[in-house]
């Protein structure tokens, strides 16, 4: 079953590419011993404010026209929460009545805070880099925040990654987009049912011969 297509993946990944750069870099920064062993501060500087400016770039391209249909889709199901959403949640997970959609509630709210920490620090990061317009108390919070946000991603992605690796079947959702049925139908059951319908629909509208 098709999970995710080309244009969401290669978002996910273009992402997820500048996301990596950008904390490589912040480590080395943050850390003087680390850009002494490192060397050439000045590189990994400019490294990673290209990679925070570019950040924007693949959601922008890839949001619109018939290429984003499926990504706005799917945003469209992360900003709603369903009553097993918040059954799931009240369980914590244990409720094996619960029939959940295309994304469980942790990857809902696991987006809703990548998606707000990435906008924080993009912010945060235009005035640390252009702060000649900025007064000193700005500047000074927006280090603060920069710093902390980027702290709280980091340990995010790292729970992201540990689960991905967990479940090697949702990881080959991402990488080819596609998962097994019965996958689908044990982990995601209205979202499978949903699927279902949705081809057997196109199959009844579809011309015969």
């Amino acid at each position: 079953m098709e999970r995710f297509d080309r244009t969401e993946r290669w978002l996910h990944w273009s992402t997820a590419t500048l996301v990596g750069v950008l904390v490589l870099t912040g480590v080395v920064l943050y850390w003087g011993e680390l850009s002494v062993i490192a060397g050439r501060r000045t590189f990994f500087k400019d490294l990673h404010v290209i990679a925070g400016l570019g950040l924007p770039v693949p959601f922008l391209l890839a949001l619109p026209g018939r290429r984003g249909r499926a990504l706005r889709r799917d945003l469209g199901v992360l900003n709603r929460f369903s009553p097993d959403d918040l059954r799931w949640l009240r369980s914590r997970a244990s409720d094996a009545t619960v029939r959940l959609g295309k994304f469980n509630p942790g990857q809902k709210l696991n987006a809703a805070f990548v998606a707000a920490a990435l906008v924080t620090l993009f912010a945060t990061g235009l005035v640390l880099r252009f702060f000649s317009p900025f007064p000193l108390a700005w500047r000074t919070g927006a280090t603060f925040v920069h710093d902390w946000t980027a702290l709280a991603l980091a340990l995010a992605i790292t729970g992201h990654v540990w689960l991905a690796m967990a479940d090697p079947h949702a990881l080959r959702g991402m990488v080819s987009g596609k998962v097994p049925p019965w996958w689908a139908r044990q982990n995601r059951p209205r979202w499978y049912e949903e699927e279902e319908v949705s081809e057997e629909r196109a199959g009844t509208a579809a011309p015969g011969p």
